[in-house]
């Protein structure tokens, strides 16, 4: 089947039937087979990568003496990442695709060089029920670190509800002993719209927020266009001392996809004196994340483990995205039957699971005080996820045979 034979069966028949077997679906909708005509190419474990298309933004606050101007720059660097993770494809391609669900052990690894110095991506499937993703982004040059994970839950209710479970902590060494300064970062919640047209994409909502170990609290509040009023994509960032929310320090107010503008004091007082910074998200040029060559990728890669997948959808062969994708999937079923079978659980690359009964250092610091709920998340991630230094040591040490990459691609991929 060609591409666009592909493309004018999603938009006739196959688009709707798709459409009344997810409004019929009672639960979450990430365990629902999609037909392979929505796929993208991409996997889930790639989206970490969003998180440092800019990496000067990132590490933009490493360089700032000022608590609460670090809080605003680190504002300024999470709404810089929200163009990339939820317009970029839809604005590529027309509509948004439906991501492939990662397979437990996959991993998505590069690299960006640029005047920000070399900003390293592990980013690791960790858990299969529920899917997680974790990933962790370090800078070389300033020791700023980017770590976290995330689920989600999808229903459906008229269009498709996406909830975020998960969180990030951003590190930043500050001072002269470079004493690490914390970001609890918590995640927007989001929904499809356009999908009735057969062109859908994503609209965020809710609120969201960053608290700083320094004293500092940033509320995020997102909104898209109503019937009457309102424009698409609209985000207003509020940055106080923590527990003081009406003591706003700065303000930040814009279209996240498009221009953005940072303010001290409160919205009301908002002027051409009181503007102390701007990002235009449509004209910033991203850094390019450098890959290994597919050829001596990791067998367990993303883009080497569903090169003849992604090959499929990008060619239009319908018949052999679902040929190649239901050999990852029933190897994956085989290992999971195998695993339970004989009491055994599929060892992390890159990351551990702080153990039950046991509360991460940065969630006790900054977790209650800044009124982040993260109840219950353990649960719903498989794990509190941190990166583990000695396991990627050892991962990064390790030197595969010709035999173990064959046994990895049998039992995990089955190829």
């Amino acid at each position: 089947m060609s591409s666009a034979t592909a493309q004018a069966q999603a938009g006739s028949g196959s688009w709707s039937a798709f459409l009344k077997s997810i409004a019929s679906f009672n639960g979450d909708l990430s365990s629902l087979t999609a037909p392979p005509f929505i796929l993208s190419s991409q996997s889930l474990t790639e989206f970490s990568s969003y998180w440092s298309t800019h990496p000067n933004l990132l590490v933009a606050a490493a360089s700032e003496t000022d608590a609460a101007k670090r809080s605003m720059l680190v504002l300024k660097w999470f709404l810089s990442t929200l163009k990339h993770q939820y317009a970029s494809r839809s604005e590529q391609f027309g509509n948004e695709k439906k991501p492939l669900n990662p397979f437990l052990g996959e991993l998505f690894l590069g690299s960006w060089n640029d005047e920000a110095g070399k900003t390293t991506l592990v980013s690791e499937q960790v858990s299969h029920h529920p899917p997680a993703t974790a990933y962790c982004i370090r800078n070389d040059k300033t020791g700023v670190q980017l770590e976290g994970y995330n689920a989600q839950k999808a229903t459906f209710h008229s269009t498709i509800i996406v909830k975020q479970i998960g969180h990030a902590v951003l590190t930043i060494p500050v001072g002269d002993k470079k004493q690490p300064e914390h970001h609890l970062i918590t995640l927007p919640s989001l929904h499809i719209e356009g999908l009735i047209f057969g062109a859908p994409f994503v609209e965020l909502d809710g609120t969201s927020h960053i608290t700083s170990s320094s004293g500092f609290s940033t509320k995020i509040e997102y909104s898209g266009k109503g019937w009457l009023s309102g424009k698409k994509n609209t985000v207003i960032g509020t940055v106080t001392p923590t527990g003081k929310e009406k003591d706003v320090l700065y303000n930040s107010t814009g279209q996240w996809n498009e221009k953005l503008e940072f303010y001290s004091g409160p919205a009301k007082k908002n002027s051409k004196s009181t503007l102390v910074d701007q990002y235009d998200a449509s004209k910033a040029a991203q850094t390019e994340l450098k890959l290994a060559p597919v050829e001596k990728q990791h067998p367990l890669e993303s883009r080497r483990a569903w090169a003849k997948v992604a090959a499929g959808i990008q060619s239009g062969d319908m018949d052999a995205v679902s040929a190649e994708k239901g050999k990852i999937e029933n190897a994956q079923r085989l290992m999971r039957h195998k695993e339970i079978s004989e009491e055994t659980a599929w060892k992390r690359r890159y990351f551990t699971a702080v153990p039950v009964g046991t509360t991460d250092p940065v969630l006790e610091q900054i977790g209650a005080v800044g009124g982040v709920a993260l109840d219950g998340e353990r649960d719903k991630t498989g794990g509190l996820w941190r990166f583990d230094v000695k396991k990627a040591e050892a991962a990064d040490a390790e030197k595969l045979t010709e035999e173990q990459i064959a046994t990895l691609e049998k039992e995990v991929l089955g190829q």
